[in-house]
């Protein structure tokens, strides 16, 4: 299991793969153990009942939710961002990571 787990949410869960890719090759020449992965806005809930999700981050695109998802992970130990949309659209994976990691310390 990893040290770490990452969710990213998007629309459809497809337009993050890239900069998922991106994150995980710069987690493994930083040497840190990550599980990270998209998933659409629809399957977060479930991903988020049957993981133990260290941060969230949402794409820009779907950056009108945070509320909603403040409000899921009230309670629980999960951090919640929104991924900066230059980096996003960028598709800057180590600094995207960089500061998710920054945000779980």
């Amino acid at each position: 299991m990893a040290d770490k787990t990452i969710m990213l949410v998007c629309a459809s869960g497809m337009s993050t793969s890239l900069l998922v890719s991106k994150m995980k090759k710069a987690a493994e020449e930083k040497g840190v153990d990550a599980e990270i992965f998209a998933v659409s806005a629809s399957d977060a809930d479930a991903n988020l009942a049957s993981k133990n999700i260290d941060i969230l981050l949402l794409g820009p695109q779907v950056k009108y939710m945070h509320k909603q998802f403040e409000e899921k992970l009230a309670g629980s130990s999960t951090k919640l961002d929104v991924i900066n949309m230059q980096d996003y659209g960028m598709m800057k994976g180590e600094k995207v990571l960089t500061e998710a990691l920054e945000k779980l310390n």
